[in-house]
């Protein structure tokens, strides 16, 4: 069992910064693949960004990359979301995920493979 907790949620303006991260506890952290997702209001989920169980393998969807860095530290087990050049579309409930994998495991962007979730956090892009 992973329990996952995010913070770093807040207004920012376009163009501005913020740092999600996302504090696990439970067993085995290293042992699990890592990600976050998106809602929107009136919006599916969205796959934002994952990385691998050692941090060697990361993937984003297109509309983040180059502006949002996802990292990890498995000692302090945290996962962490740098967001960098927001936009007013970035606005969604930001959530962490964990799914327990193989070290050669590839990475998976869809939300059903996910067996823990945060309960997520705001992040509102506006002036």
């Amino acid at each position: 069992q992973v329990q996952l907790v995010e913070s770093g949620g807040g207004l920012v303006q376009p163009g501005g910064s913020l740092t999600h991260s996302c504090a696990a506890s439970g067993a085995m952290f290293s042992r699990h693949a890592m990600a976050w997702f998106r809602q929107a209001p009136g919006k599916a989920d969205e796959f934002v960004a994952t990385i691998s169980r050692n941090g060697g393998r990361l993937d984003y969807a297109d509309s983040v990359k180059g502006r949002f860095t996802i990292s990890r530290d498995d000692g302090k087990k945290t996962v962490t979301l740098q967001m960098d050049n927001l936009k007013p579309e970035d606005t969604a409930l930001y959530s962490c995920a964990a799914r327990h994998t193989i070290l050669t495991a590839p990475n998976s962007r869809a939300s059903q493979d996910y067996a823990y979730w945060g309960r997520g956090t705001q992040v509102t892009v506006s002036t």
